[in-house]
């Protein structure tokens, strides 16, 4: 199977099913010397993993991370890390039921067209449990960012129809702390019980539901991204419709900015009193031309319903015939909170790889 490698200079290679023995990642090209932070990559994964909260899947995973290789006395030596998480909680009984069978709006069917072949066992492959592993890829490029004052902060901005107000974030600190006070990790405390609450009905209904995350790059320098495919917002929706349920992505002033005139939408440069060029508006989403401006990076990320709902569908089976699917298992009624460190970790790997690409871009 093709396609399980990301990026160019800072590469990752992703291992592993829901249902086997383990999930990994392959890091290649983090440089050296940079300090590892297990405290910090593990409390990563734990934002990501089941069993949270009445919300999420009561899957228990501890998603224990241990670096194999790459690591030497607390800091990278250059050489390619090797991080394993193992699974610890399958319950492959839970899907004996859909063997034969094709579960609606999963990769069943299409899985087992291309490759005549497929892991029923949670979906295999095409899991989310998959994403684990670039959680804590993303970690270890986070703490690269961080040498440079670069933050990536997300949160949880819708459930369905509810929206949360634009929030303005004026230290990472304080961000996190009110994100962190909910368990839907939600920057606006008020929106986030109605958010809970509706999740919590959905779930007793049987039934999911999505939602978007709002991602916020700040301290991003001007100049990463390379024309012409490879412009940095093009690669950062690369990057989060890699993740399992997207199905949408915009950045800056999104689709709203095409009922929008250029008077309104243009984005007039000035200096501010440090002598640094900024924009008074950014509707651009701190790219232009592909290129980074230096203004924060903002994106929204859209996750559709999850698949599996706790009601008979029907559907067919491997031969064509009719037959009736029933949700059984555990999932998630609404991906979004175990989503805002994926989101995060997928920005990072692509902020990270164009930091260290921009570095040969002139004398």
């Amino acid at each position: 199977m093709a396609g399980n490698s990301f990026g160019q200079i800072f590469r990752i290679t992703t291992f592993g099913e829901s249902h086997g023995e383990a999930i990994g990642v392959i890091i290649d090209g983090c440089p050296a010397q940079l300090p590892i932070d297990m405290e910090y990559i593990q409390g990563e994964l734990d934002k990501r993993k089941p069993g949270q909260s009445k919300i999420t899947t009561q899957r228990k995973e501890s998603d224990t991370v241990k670096i194999l290789s790459g690591v030497f006395e607390g800091k990278t030596t250059g050489t390619p890390i090797a991080m394993l998480i193992p699974n610890e909680d399958q319950r492959s009984k839970d899907y004996s039921h859909n063997t034969d069978v094709f579960r609606p709006s999963h990769a069943d069917y299409t899985y087992q067209t291309k490759y005549g072949i497929r892991d029923h066992r949670g979906g295999g492959r095409s899991s989310a449990r998959e994403t684990a592993a670039r959680v804590a890829a993303g970690a270890v490029a986070k703490l690269l960012l961080k040498t440079q004052g670069i933050e990536i902060l997300a949160h949880v901005s819708s459930v369905g129809k509810i929206d949360a107000p634009n929030v303005t974030i004026t230290s990472a600190k304080e961000f996190l702390a009110i994100r962190e006070s909910n368990i839907l990790r939600c920057a606006d405390p008020g929106t986030a019980v109605e958010m809970i609450d509706f999740i919590d009905s959905v779930r007793k209904d049987g039934d999911t539901v999505g939602g978007k995350v709002s991602c916020h790059i700040l301290n991003c320098p001007v100049g990463l991204g390379e024309p012409v495919f490879d412009k940095l917002h093009a690669e950062l929706g690369k990057a989060m419709l890699s993740i399992n349920a997207v199905h949408g992505f915009e950045f800056g002033s999104g689709f709203s900015g095409s009922e929008m005139r250029g008077s309104e939408h243009n984005d007039i440069f000035v200096k501010n009193h440090l002598g640094d060029v900024k924009t008074i508006t950014n509707f651009s989403g701190g790219i232009q031309g592909g290129i980074s401006n230096g203004m924060p990076i903002e994106f929204k990320v859209a996750f559709k319903p999850v698949a599996t709902i706790m009601h008979n569908q029907q559907t067919i089976d491997a031969a064509g015939n009719a037959a009736e699917i029933s949700g059984k298992g555990r999932h998630d009624p609404c991906v979004v909170p175990r989503a805002v460190p994926i989101v995060e970790a997928m920005a990072a790997l692509v902020i990270a790889d164009h930091w260290l690409r921009n570095k040969n871009s002139h004398l």
